[in-house]
């Protein structure tokens, strides 16, 4: 008997399998900095090493038990994991996760062992009533998300922490999050569905700079670590993980394709007024493209003329960035027709890019959501009469129907 398995991770799981292996992994790499205060990577390095169950460790001569959520280290091996220069930075960074209440420790031996207990392991980690060494670099552990963003939240982020804040946060092939059924995506669950952010958003997050940022993004992406996708204009970036599946799943990794990924993603066109010249919407689309270059068929058409060219220059824009470069072609034409009703809640068209010197020609399917966005009243004020709502279009997809035809 054949099956066939579909395998999803939930955006709403409040909890993240991390892999012991994937840890020291990245205790060993010293590209990555750690210098930063949000104690991400610090307070992952020690569940990482908590045990199951119930275990004896044997150190400097002493034997002591250990029982599940707990470990204990000599003070100079927390130092060389955490890599710090002093042993007074390790006392204070452990002294910050117990002010965050996430764990407790004390000292032994004249404060040359100690021995930490991870407070909330018996909820997220099931302990073992039996006796059993626990390797530690083997298996996983379950990690809340909750304490990913109170730990983001203590201060400037290292570049280990900003890329556990990225591994954490991956999703994939959930039918919530956009372009996760392509491969592992970094969403921030802002209950949007969409993987789309700024650099001005990570930086509030990670508390950098803009330019610090860029500079990490870029480094993680030529590392192999990320495949970095950004759209133009203030439509913003997203994050796709390298390697996840197979450290994840212990499946094969897939490969992105930035230029399907640009077709899939709903990229939303903000047109402010109907009565508006296309020309003065310089802040939304493309001037490029003149009016006499698009074609559009009014009949059954449920859209404002001046907004269908507005979405086509920004379609034309789009599909330049992929390498369609009849778009950039000052004689190409540009054929819209609906190919649904006006009844329908989402209105779907065609367009077919014609090439003059018959070199190529390409059709595709646009399918557009409007959405009107209530006026919140303001008190004692009264919006005037002829004001109308903003229209607001989306291409959840663009879609090449059969390329060149």
């Amino acid at each position: 008997m054949n099956y066939q398995l579909e395998l999803k991770q939930i955006v709403d799981f409040p909890r993240c399998r991390i892999y012991r292996e994937f840890i020291q992994t990245l205790m060993k790499d010293r590209s990555i900095r750690t210098n930063g205060g949000s104690c991400l990577f610090y307070f992952l390095i020690l569940c990482s090493y908590a045990n199951y169950s119930s275990s004896y460790r044997n150190i400097e001569h002493l034997t002591y038990k250990v029982v599940p959520g707990e470990w204990i280290f000599s003070l100079k091996e927390l130092q060389i994991h955490f890599r710090q220069k002093f042993q007074h930075q390790v006392i204070s960074i452990l002294d910050t996760l117990v002010e965050q209440n996430l764990l407790t420790y004390s000292l032994h031996e004249k404060n040359k062992i100690i021995q930490y207990k991870i407070k909330d392991w018996p909820k997220d980690n099931t302990a073992l009533s039996y006796n059993y060494p626990c390797k530690k670099d083997i298996g996983f552990f379950f990690f809340p998300i909750t304490d990913v963003h109170k730990l983001i939240g203590l201060g400037k982020c290292s570049e280990m922490d900003a890329l556990l804040d990225l591994w954490i946060h991956a999703v994939y092939n959930d039918p919530s999050v956009q372009g996760s059924d392509t491969g592992p995506v970094v969403y921030f669950r802002n209950q949007t569905g969409n993987p789309l952010f700024s650099y001005q958003e990570l930086a509030r997050r990670w508390k950098q700079s803009k330019s610090s940022v860029s500079r990490l993004l870029k480094k993680l992406e030529d590392t192999d670590m990320i495949t970095l996708i950004s759209y133009s204009g203030k439509h913003g970036s997203m994050v796709y993980l390298r390697n996840y599946l197979s450290v994840m799943f212990n499946i094969s990794d897939v490969m992105i394709d930035k230029e399907e990924i640009a077709m899939k993603m709903q990229l939303p066109i903000h047109i402010t007024e109907d009565t508006l010249p296309v020309k003065n919407n310089s802040e939304c689309v493309s001037e490029s493209i003149t009016d006499e270059q698009i074609i559009v068929s009014q009949e059954g058409s449920c859209v404002p003329e001046s907004h269908i060219k507005a979405i086509v220059r920004k379609v034309a824009e789009i599909l330049e960035i992929q390498g369609i470069s009849c778009c950039r072609c000052p004689k190409t034409k540009y054929i819209l027709s609906p190919l649904s009703a006006c009844k329908d809640s989402i209105y779907l068209y065609s367009l077919r890019i014609i090439c003059p010197w018959g070199k190529a020609a390409y059709q595709f399917e646009l399918k557009l959501k409007p959405e009107n966005h209530a006026i919140t009243n303001v008190p004692g004020h009264t919006p005037p009469l002829q004001h109308t709502l903003p229209a607001f279009a989306e291409i959840p997809e663009v879609l090449l129907k059969g390329g060149v035809v």
